[in-house]
């Protein structure tokens, strides 16, 4: 089990009228660990909410899509609105832009497709 230390020991003083003790927290949980949280909440909005899923193989079939989308297409704010696997810069020279489906449809990304 995994636990969380704490500056000090269980007693120690840290000011005139102030303890510390030390509190275990749950190993494991996502709901402690922000990054894994969000990342639930985006596939659950961005994916799971929006379609009826039949059997355990269609569930991996479609967050196989949802993940290759995340991580090739989706823009992320942290990464300045781009995707993590990068993207090149499309001049309009490249031609008109195209909209390509993503997760059967659920999301798209859009590209530059030559004439």
């Amino acid at each position: 089990m995994t636990r969380t230390p704490v500056h000090a020991e269980p007693g120690q003083e840290a000011g005139p009228s102030f303890t510390l003790e030390r509190s275990a927290t749950g190993g494991g949980g996502t709901w402690q660990n922000p990054f894994v949280e969000r990342l639930i909440g985006s596939v659950r909005r961005e994916c799971l909410n929006h379609v009826v899923i039949l059997s355990e193989c269609h569930l991996r079939r479609i967050l196989t899509a949802y993940f290759a989308y995340y991580h090739r297409a989706r823009p992320h704010l942290s990464l300045d609105k781009d995707a993590p696997a990068g993207r090149a810069i499309e001049r309009p020279e490249m031609g008109r832009v195209v909209q390509v489906p993503e997760v059967g449809g659920l999301h798209h990304r859009y590209a530059r497709q030559a004439a």
